[in-house]
């Protein structure tokens, strides 16, 4: 495994059509938008797709959804004490030593020592964190969008002995008709050092990028209705380049356009004078 040549810094942009990219469960699950009518995905909700897409690399991950479980564990606390390593050193009589706990999770986990993760189980003794290098902007619309809501019905009862299907079998699904978002990220490589994230992660994490919504249909969002339309990738040189993230960032000219139908609708363009230039990679 080698060093992180440099910082990294990402932007992808990616399309939704006629789907629910993140729902908000406090808001009967309509698809998260701000005040202004802007889309939101959630920062949380991405890093779950990257660990997701981890997974069918081949890559072992700590936080892992009940339904794509691969390793028979329930829950973090019984995948944390699955490893022989990590229990060895937490069930030491003398205490465990902190730094050499994480220095193992992140050997263990690639989204530990990509994301970093918080170890505190009740009946644990000893608690620590990791720090991880890889931050993850929530993703915004490039336009305000338009929620659509469709009322559903079953064709049964749900329970027997009903001559009549019964008020509660209604219910309300939410879609974007269509919409752009802007997901933005970085690694950091102080942080990378600590964590042992290498260069040979960082190929991984390109490649999740790209391919991030593959095996993650469902009936909110169904195959090919979310997609990565185009990806930035800016590999520096300097572990603290002169030109900074958000410098980056507002490197993009995006044209305005009111109700977008296609990702060629909206002309994007990127130039900063004194950064790298990143790798661009067209998927539409």
């Amino acid at each position: 495994m080698s060093e992180l040549k440099g910082k990294i810094d990402f932007t992808l942009f990616i399309s939704v059509c006629n789907a629910n990219p993140n729902g908000d469960p406090l808001n009967g699950n309509r698809p998260r938008i701000d005040l202004d009518g802007y889309g939101e995905i959630s920062d949380v909700c991405i890093k779950r797709k990257i660990r997701n897409r981890f997974q069918d690399m081949g890559q072992r991950v700590f936080v892992q959804s009940d339904d794509r479980s691969d390793d028979g564990f329930q829950s973090l606390k019984d995948r944390a004490e699955g490893s022989d390593r990590l229990k060895a050193e937490l069930t030491k009589k003398k205490g465990a030593n902190r730094e050499e706990c994480a220095k193992i999770a992140c050997e263990e986990w690639i989204d530990v020592r990509s994301f970093g993760q918080v170890f505190a189980f009740k009946g644990e003794e000893v608690s620590f964190g990791v720090r991880g290098p890889v931050s993850i902007h929530q993703a915004v619309s490039l336009s305000p969008v338009d929620i659509i809501s469709m009322q559903i019905t079953k064709s049964v009862n749900s329970e027997a002995g009903k001559e009549s299907k019964a008020s509660d079998t209604m219910g309300t699904k939410h879609r974007i008709g269509y919409a752009v978002y802007k997901v933005m990220g970085s690694v950091n490589v102080q942080l990378a050092e600590k964590t042992g994230f290498s260069q040979e992660d960082a190929e991984l994490l390109k490649e999740a990028l790209k391919t991030l919504f593959e095996n993650d249909a469902s009936s909110a969002r169904p195959d090919g209705s979310m997609e990565v339309c185009r990806m930035y990738w800016w590999q520096h040189e300097e572990k603290t380049p002169a030109v900074s993230s958000g410098r980056i960032q507002r490197g993009f000219h995006i044209n305005p356009v009111s109700r977008p139908k296609d990702f060629k609708d909206y002309e994007i363009d990127w130039e900063l004078a004194g950064c790298v230039k990143p790798e661009v990679f067209d998927f539409v």
